[in-house]
C-alpha cells in the first residue's frame, strides 16, 4: 500500500485583504478515496478546490500532491499537473455557445491530440456513461435541464480519465429524486476510473452516500474529519449541528460572538 497521500494539505492559508478566508488547512486524502468537505456557506470550501487545482495560490502552507509540491510550479508543470485532474464547478459552468460534446471534450480539443470527430466520440462515450442520451450531445447548454447540464459537467471532469476528480456541490439545486440520480453517477463512474474524489456538498445524505471519510471546515480550518459511520455521532458540536440540520448549536453562538 502506498503510504503517500494522493492529496496532502499542511497550513494553507488565503486571506483577501483583511478577510483571513483559510487559516491553516490541514488534510489528507488517500490515493482512490472519496473525501467530503462539508461547511457553512461562505466558509472557503470552494476557495480551497480552487486552491489545490491551481486557479488561486495561496498565501502560505503546503499542497502536495503524490508527495510533490505544487504551490511552486512552473506554468508548464502546472499544466501537467491540471491534465491529471478534473473539476465538477457549481455552476457547471458550461460554455453556452458550444455545443454539450463541444463543452465535455473542451479540453481534448484544445490539447489537440485527437480530431472533432474522435473527440466527439469519446464525448459521446462520457455523456451516455452519465445517463444522457446521443441526441444532448448536440444541443446547447440552454436546450436542457439543470440537472441534465450538471450531468454535462459531470462528464466533462472525468472525460480524460483524471487521477483526481473535484466536485464543487454536484448536487445543488437539484431535486431529491435527481440528486441521488448524481450521487448514484458520482459512485459508478469514479470507481470505475479508479480516481481520488473531492467533493465539497451541504447535502448530508449524499456525503454519507457517496464519502468514505467527511471532514468539517469552519473558521478556515478543519475541525473534524473522520468515517461516514462516524459523522452522527462525532462527538463535535459543530459537526453535529451541520450534520443534523439544527438552527440552534455552536456555530449560532459563534456568529453572535462577532
Amino acid at each position: 500500500m502506498n503510504d503517500i497521500p494522493k492529496i496532502k494539505l499542511e497550513g494553507v492559508t488565503k486571506s483577501f485583504g483583511d478577510n483571513h478566508v483559510l487559516k491553516g488547512v490541514d488534510l489528507e486524502i488517500n490515493d482512490r478515496e472519496s473525501m467530503v468537505l462539508i461547511g457553512a456557506s461562505a466558509s472557503g470550501k470552494t476557495l480551497l478546490l480552487k486552491c489545490i487545482v491551481g486557479l488561486v495560490k495561496p498565501d502560505s502552507g503546503s499542497i502536495q500532491i503524490d508527495g510533490v509540491e505544487t504551490t511552486d510550479l512552473s506554468p508548464k508543470d502546472r499544466e501537467t499537473l491540471m491534465h491529471r485532474m478534473g473539476m465538477l464547478f457549481q455552476q457547471s459552468a458550461l460554455f453556452d455557445s458550444q455545443l454539450n460534446w463541444e463543452n465535455v471534450a473542451f479540453q481534448l480539443l484544445q490539447d489537440h491530440e485527437l480530431s472533432r470527430e474522435e473527440a466527439k466520440e469519446l464525448a459521446v462515450e462520457k455523456l451516455i456513461s452519465v445517463g444522457l442520451t446521443a441526441h444532448a450531445a448536440d444541443l446547447l447548454p440552454a436546450e436542457i435541464s439543470g440537472g441534465m447540464q450538471k450531468r454535462v459537467g459531470f462528464a466533462r471532469s472525468i472525460a480524460n480519465s483524471p487521477e483526481i476528480v473535484l466536485l464543487d456541490e454536484p448536487t445543488a439545486g437539484l431535486d431529491p429524486i435527481m440528486t441521488n440520480v448524481i450521487n448514484d453517477l458520482i459512485l459508478d463512474n469514479v470507481r470505475q476510473l479508479g480516481a481520488t474524489v473531492l467533493s465539497i456538498t451541504s447535502d448530508t445524505g449524499g456525503a454519507r452516500k457517496i464519502g468514505d471519510r467527511i471532514a468539517m471546515l469552519y473558521d478556515g480550518k478543519i475541525i473534524w474529519c473522520g468515517t461516514r459511520d462516524e459523522v452522527d455521532d462525532s462527538g463535535n458540536g459543530f459537526v453535529d449541528q451541520f450534520i443534523h440540520h439544527r438552527g440552534a448549536g455552536p456555530m449560532q453562538l459563534a456568529e453572535r460572538a462577532f
